[in-house]
């Protein structure tokens, strides 16, 4: 039992966050090479690890302040069942593993997985008490995701880097959901600022602002990496432009849930159980498969 109450603080349902990692393949134009798949599904498994042993850091620091809340609550370290200690112990020996094998992944890998971990404990200890840099944190945290997907492949695909304005559009969507987030939590839980202390610098009219803002930049900077010189000479078509109306109803769909059916807290969990936005992902990504791979 204490086993499953591990995995279950290491909370898989939020490994989605890491899919990022494949975007170097998607967008490498080799995505149908066995050896890249199968080097960036180690990557992908690496920072889930990172990422479970991160959690588990946080569930330990906020076991107190979870008790109060109607979901956090219910996680095994608030409610008991895990010991702090025995929680600590395993985040320690799991991210000490996961680094060991990301020295295996190369040396860019290795440091862009350190400083992934070194930015979550920031941001579990330190920056998500601060308005605005809580959600860049946790931004910054998608960027160094994709940038450890692009480096991990360098090995066997030299030069190979995805275009600006793609890390741009990465920033603009991490930013865009963090802030989907935090416009939930701020109107829908009850003395928010006792759940995270951040929110009582936030306003719903700022916060309103900053999800306008967020998904609007998105979705630019999506449509003008389709037709960028370099995406057209790497590509060698025009076509990708064809792929903007699928970000555009993503985002759109993503924008009625927050406030039409008052969700964003959970965005991992969204893309699990929102059939819409799960067809939606799946049909942008058949339709980049084949516009590139043609």
């Amino acid at each position: 039992m204490t086993v499953w109450r591990i995995i279950v603080s290491m909370r898989p349902g939020q490994w989605t966050k890491n899919l990022v990692l494949f975007a170097g393949v998607v967008f490498s134009n080799r995505f149908l090479e066995p050896g890249l798949i199968k080097v960036a599904v180690s990557a992908f498994a690496v920072f889930c690890v990172l990422s479970g042993a991160v959690y588990l850091i946080n569930d330990v620091a906020d076991r107190r302040r979870d008790r109060g809340h109607p979901g956090k609550g219910k996680r095994p370290i608030a409610q008991g069942t895990l010991g702090p200690a025995t929680a600590t112990a395993t985040a320690i020996v799991l991210a000490a593993g996961a680094l060991a094998v990301s020295t295996l992944l190369g040396r860019e890998f290795l440091l862009l997985a350190a400083v992934f971990l070194g930015v979550n404990l920031l941001y579990t200890f330190a920056l998500r008490s601060i308005v605005i840099l809580d959600v860049i944190a946790i931004s910054f945290s998608f960027l160094i995701r994709a940038m450890a997907g692009v480096v991990v492949l360098h090995p066997q695909a030299p030069g190979l880097e995805l275009s600006p304005w793609l890390w741009i559009c990465t920033l603009f969507l991490s930013l865009f959901l963090a802030v989907c987030k935090r416009r939930y939590e701020f109107c829908r839980l009850e003395a928010a600022s006792e759940h995270r202390a951040s929110l009582k610098e936030y306003s719903a009219q700022l916060l309103d602002q900053l999800v306008g803002l967020t998904a609007t930049s998105s979705i630019i900077s999506y449509s003008i990496y389709t037709v960028w010189p370099a995406t057209v000479d790497k590509f060698h078509t025009r076509d990708l432009v064809y792929t903007i109306p699928f970000v555009v109803f993503g985002i759109m769909r993503y924008l009625y849930l927050v406030y039409t059916r008052h969700e964003g807290g959970d965005p991992s969990g969204v893309l699990l159980a929102e059939k819409a936005i799960i067809a939606d992902v799946f049909l942008w990504f058949v339709a980049v498969a084949y516009i590139i791979g043609r």
